[in-house]
């Protein structure tokens, strides 16, 4: 009897162990699914995913951290594909996905609630063969061709500060790359491994020393979801204490990208 009892007591706690897990689960894949918002560009970065040639398919850090939160919760992974970080943060109250990676920015807390950093973020010029600016002071001067991706920080960032330069917004981040292999932009910005990613592809370009702004790659949730940001802060600061961070950024072509404390 007593047997029968403490067997009963065991099973029943495993049922409600597994109940309360299904449940918290169901706070932070609705779907069933772990929908990953990607931003897919021409370049691959910490932030940036690039497409597959062969598959077609998005690829990159983003994407791996991706596949390691959809293990971790064990449902399948669903990438969501957007053209920029802030077209992610703005469809962060429309139920198309459930949990991302960003660049920090005070404006996107309004729209998504972010969690800690597992990188470094900078952003840098890309000047096109044969230009003679060498300094990212040089650049801001009258009939200089300057381009970057529309929804960005980065983008926010060159409509404050230059004045003299022509700044043209791209949605699409190939456009804007084609454009600078042409040399019909002087100068591109994006993030630093991304135009540094470019440099190697289009022959003749250099990316310029210095920093145009320093931010930090977050993960990020739509807002209001209490369990689903506890989730996804723990699952960032587990994935940078058992290296998977690190191999993600390894295998995303970002090996020089140290992991944030």
């Amino acid at each position: 009897m007593l047997q029968r009892s403490l067997l009963a007591l065991v099973l029943g706690s495993a049922l409600v162990a597994v109940g309360a897990r299904a449940e918290g689960v169901r706070e932070i894949a609705p779907t069933g699914s772990l929908r990953v918002a990607v931003a897919v560009g021409p370049a691959a970065s910490a932030f940036w995913a690039t497409r597959d040639p062969a598959s077609g398919k998005p690829r990159g850090v983003t994407v791996e951290l991706g596949k390691a939160a959809a293990g971790r919760l064990g449902v399948p992974l669903q990438l969501v594909e957007y053209r920029s970080s802030d077209e992610i943060a703005a469809a962060g109250d429309t139920d198309a996905w459930d949990i991302s990676f960003i660049p920090a920015e005070a404006r996107r807390e309004v729209m998504v609630d972010h969690g800690p950093a597992y990188v470094a973020y900078t952003s840098s010029y890309l000047v096109r063969a044969g230009s003679d600016i060498s300094a990212n002071a040089q650049v801001d001067r009258t009939g200089v061709r300057v381009g970057c991706i529309e929804g960005t920080a980065t983008s926010r960032t060159l409509t404050r500060t230059l004045q003299h330069a022509t700044l043209t917004k791209f949605e699409k981040a190939d456009a804007a790359a084609e454009l600078i292999g042409q040399g019909q932009l002087d100068a591109l910005a994006m993030g630093t491994e991304a135009v540094e990613d470019l440099a190697r592809k289009l022959s003749g370009t250099r990316v310029l020393d210095g920093v145009i702004q320093s931010t930090g790659v977050v993960v990020v949730v739509p807002k209001g979801r209490t369990v689903a940001k506890a989730w996804a802060a723990q699952f960032l600061q587990d994935a940078k204490t058992d290296g998977t961070v690190r191999r993600a950024l390894d295998s995303g072509g970002s090996a020089n990208a140290k992991v944030a404390p």
